[in-house]
């Protein structure tokens, strides 16, 4: 698909924080800087400067200077004339009933449209801003009278409504305080916060401002974009970086390059641009009951109840910025990968050893192992489990079960895996019990009669079958239910099944479904591969390592049904059902966020997958996903115990609860009303 589309969807707003170059105390040229920049942000509805960025930060007592506020009067309404589609907040000094206040000032449309003052004014070390400033408190003037462009709206209780979009403003010093303007401002509907500032740059200020940006948007279930003042203004004692972030809640969507940073010694121009996702906060404010009741403790606490300023919201952008990640449960590459990578693995064997610490010691845990990934990530918990806690690794009782459908490759990884890990092993051929079962139910399989025959001759005749024969759903689920009949008769048995396939129900119900704990209920497959291959590489070394590699390599299949006549795998599981990758970025975005179908193949036509997907592909593997989702809860009502690794579990004691016979229409059909529109 491709990797942009047109934009009718009124939940994506692009925003850009920027610093331009600033003239000290020449507020006519800063407005000509300021239009110049505008000029390279037009596909942004939204753009932020930094604090004072008419006049500069840095002018020191010539704020006092009556010339210097003429002219930034004028400099408004030169960049308010020019400014029309876009919403363009610049910071300058006011005054209002003979008081100097610091402010933000947002135009739209060629209109001032409301100014906010700064309320708290750092006044120690290398700040003065009381000197020359008032602290806004709220008993200011509703309103300021400006010449050529009318009453405007002031005040630190004024927020911006342009529909799904509502704007709060804060300077700089405010977002450092216990209790922000932006935490009101977000408990009164703002969902994007613009922070105009002024931030010097000295040794780890940089990390520290940008965990409180991140902090405060995800508290606020916020976007929040900041513009800090650059290099150009003055360097009398103090240097600024041009930082610029925007922050989703708590997420990082983009970063400017800063003073200081990397090597950076001057910036003329820094911006951090990019789609902020409406859609997405709105979802988990509405989610989240504690965000609803701080939202109205703070809403009954507030002396000032706030204003609303409608603004006529105009989209200008022709194609969405939005990075989607395709793979959104794998960890990305770069210097947390490793750190991930642990969480997760540690967060598994802390799960288990708790489990098992509740049983006798002399008690086995049971696993069976295919030669597959699920089987092999659980393996390797429980190894490492034993491990941590100096238990014999003989405590594990590793069981594989060769049926109709093992291929030599997996059987002799399952093999590896087990001697390489030192468990207590063994192998047990279930094709004869199966063949029994297959008599007593009087099956016939595949349509294929079976008296008369022996072992052997029955093996004989299924490789003879053609492959668009190799369908009976009696001939697979007995392998899994006796599969599971082994283990258990033996007694604790640890789970294997993963996330994915409790999403689409690829289990069989009391067979491979079940299990007395699983430590891989929330890994999607996508997770579960590049966790054994980062395993493979960090934590198991030597000949264990190259077999895990090998499995990540497998193709994925329950081997259910006989191999090819070459004894290669013939039921593989992505050709059956689509590609995993595809089902795993459906379910996080629809479980996450609550995503419709339109919406995901919006999303899906942004994200750059590990292999080009057809966009008939993408669509026929959504309607595979959504009928068999809705299809299979009945499964995922009984699931085994089992921790929460990520933000999506299925769990029906924990985050999901959905009946079983939920239907999937409505769905279905806003999927093909989708294909029709997109």
């Amino acid at each position: 698909m491709s990797n942009e589309y047109e934009i009718d969807d009124p939940s994506f707003v692009r925003v850009t924080a920027a610093s331009h170059p600033t003239t000290i105390g020449d507020p006519i040229a800063n407005a000509h800087s300021a239009l110049d920049a505008i000029k390279q942000y037009a596909g942004s509805e939204i753009i932020v400067f930094g604090e004072l960025s008419l006049t500069g930060y840095s002018c020191g007592d010539l704020f006092a200077q009556d010339l210097l506020l003429e002219k930034s009067i004028d400099a408004l309404e030169l960049l308010a004339s020019q400014t029309h589609d876009q919403v363009v907040v610049v910071g300058l000094p006011l005054r209002v009933e003979n008081k100097l206040y610091n402010c933000a000032v947002l135009i739209a449309q060629g209109q001032v449209q409301g100014i906010v003052p700064k309320q708290f004014l750092p006044n120690y070390q290398e700040f003065y801003e009381a000197r020359w400033f008032c602290a806004a408190n709220g008993s200011e003037a509703k309103s300021v009278s400006i010449a050529g462009m009318g009453e405007i709206p002031f005040g630190i209780d004024v927020l911006f409504d342009l529909d799904e979009l509502v704007l709060g403003i804060e300077l700089c010093e405010d977002l450092w305080m216990p209790i922000p303007p932006s935490s009101l401002q977000a408990a009164a509907g703002a969902n994007l916060i613009l922070n105009l500032s002024a931030s010097n740059e000295l040794i780890g200020k940089a990390d520290w401002r940008k965990t409180l940006i991140r902090s405060q948007s995800g508290r606020c279930l916020a976007a929040y974009a900041y513009a800090s003042a650059g290099p150009s203004e003055s360097s009398t004692d103090v240097v600024f970086g041009g930082h610029c972030l925007l922050v989703e809640n708590g997420a990082v969507l983009a970063e400017s390059e800063r003073i200081g940073q990397s090597g950076c010694t001057w910036l003329e121009h820094s911006q951090a641009t990019a789609d902020v996702d409406l859609q997405k906060l709105t979802h988990d404010r509405q989610l989240s009951n504690s965000w609803q009741i701080a939202s109205q403790r703070c809403n009954a606490m507030n002396p000032i109840p706030y204003r609303r300023i409608s603004i006529v919201r105009r989209q200008v952008s022709d194609g969405s910025q939005r990075q989607v990640n395709a793979r959104p449960f794998v960890p990305k590459e770069g210097p947390a990968l490793h750190a991930r990578c642990a969480e997760i693995f540690g967060i598994q064997c802390a799960s288990l050893t708790q489990r098992l610490r509740k049983l006798p010691a002399d008690m086995k845990l049971n696993i069976g192992i295919s030669g597959g990934l699920d089987s092999t990530l659980a393996l390797l918990v429980a190894a490492k489990t034993c491990q941590s806690q100096g238990w014999p690794s003989s405590r594990i009782h590793a069981i594989t079960m060769p049926g109709f459908g093992t291929t030599d490759k997996t059987l002799a990884s399952a093999r590896d895996l087990m001697q390489h890990l030192e468990v207590e092993s063994e192998e047990i051929d279930i094709r004869e019990m199966c063949f029994d079962t297959f008599r007593a139910l009087q099956h016939k399989p595949f349509g294929m009669g079976i008296d008369g025959l022996d072992l052997d001759a029955f093996v004989d005749r299924l490789g003879e079958l053609p492959p668009d024969k190799l369908n009976d759903l009696v001939f697979e689920n007995v392998q899994a239910r006796t599969r599971t009949l082994i283990l258990m008769s033996r007694g604790f048995v640890l789970g294997t099944g993963d996330l994915s396939e409790q999403a689409l129900g690829w289990s069989t119900y009391n067979g491979d479904h079940m299990s007395m704990y699983n430590v891989n209920t929330s890994i999607p497959k996508t997770l579960v591969r590049f966790l054994v291959r980062y395993l493979a590489k960090e934590e198991f070394q030597g000949p264990a390592s190259q077999c895990l590699l090998d499995i990540a390599d497998t193709p994925i299949s329950p081997e259910l049904l006989p191999p090819s006549s070459e004894g290669e795998i013939q039921q593989e599981t992505e050709a059956s059902i689509g590609s995993y990758e595809l089902h795993d970025f459906f379910l996080y975005h629809m479980i996450r966020f609550g995503c419709g179908p339109k919406r995901i193949l919006q999303l899906a036509s942004l994200a750059e997958f590990s292999q080009p997907f057809a966009e008939e592909e993408i669509r026929q593997t959504l309607t595979i996903f959504l009928k068999r989702f809705f299809g299979n809860q009945f499964k995922r009502s009984c699931v085994p115990d089992g921790p929460k690794v990520g933000s999506v579990s299925l769990s029906p004691r924990g985050d999901w609860r959905m009946p079983s016979d939920a239907d999937s229409a409505a769905w279905i059909a806003a999927l093909e009303d989708a294909e029709k529109s997109l």
